[in-house]
């Protein structure tokens, strides 16, 4: 079994709930989920069976990982929620649906999605920046995905409206164990910018 980063136990996961136009984003979302299951990491998310959730919850599970999902009462309506979760709790709102992830987990990882995927990620983001927790958070950054976001947080503190400690803050990585590995850093040495995104 991998080892497990120091402190972390749980790590809140948001990406597409749409496969994306590649077939790599879905065996990436594959990979975090067994990565987290053998680092006896458990997986939070949103809770649906279907897009790169789906794919994610379902490695985790079947490589023995425990999984969470948080899921509003109109998703499950709609018949989007996976039935394969260690535990699904089901909430009346996405404020709600966010709230109970975010105190669930004890880092953030953004695998490749759209616009709820980002909103959620920069929901944490401001939540670190106005002091409501300490809580690394890291970008799976799959074939470049991400870096027209990294170099926009780079222009944004260059331009003088984020400090740089807090684009430091977010962990990149290519490869699932490797991201762990340094949310697991960050955890114990918050000051540490090893791969980090810089100005």
């Amino acid at each position: 079994m991998s080892q497990a980063p120091a402190r972390i136990q749980s790590v809140c996961v948001y990406c597409g709930s749409r496969d994306g136009g590649r077939r790599i984003y879905r065996e990436a979302a594959a990979g975090l989920g067994c990565a987290l299951a053998a680092a006896g990491l458990r997986l939070v998310y949103g809770g649906a069976r279907i897009g790169l959730m789906g794919a994610m919850a379902d490695a985790a599970r079947a490589a023995g990982g425990e999984v969470l999902g948080v899921i509003p009462q109109s998703m499950l309506d709609r018949e989007l929620a996976h039935d394969g979760l260690t535990d699904l709790r089901i909430v009346h709102s996405m404020h709600e649906r966010k709230r109970l992830m975010i105190d669930n987990a004890d880092a953030f990882i953004a695998l490749p999605g759209g616009f709820g995927t980002l909103e959620e990620l920069f929901e944490v983001l401001t939540w670190h920046q106005l002091g409501h927790h300490d809580k690394p958070c890291g970008l799976l950054d799959i074939d470049g995905f991400y870096a027209p976001l990294r170099d926009c947080l780079a222009h944004m503190c260059a331009e003088g409206f984020v400090a740089a400690a807090q684009v430091e803050r977010v962990r990149v990585a290519a490869e699932p164990t490797t991201l762990l590995a340094r949310l697991g850093a960050a955890e114990a040495d918050p000051t540490t910018t090893d791969e980090a995104i810089r100005p």
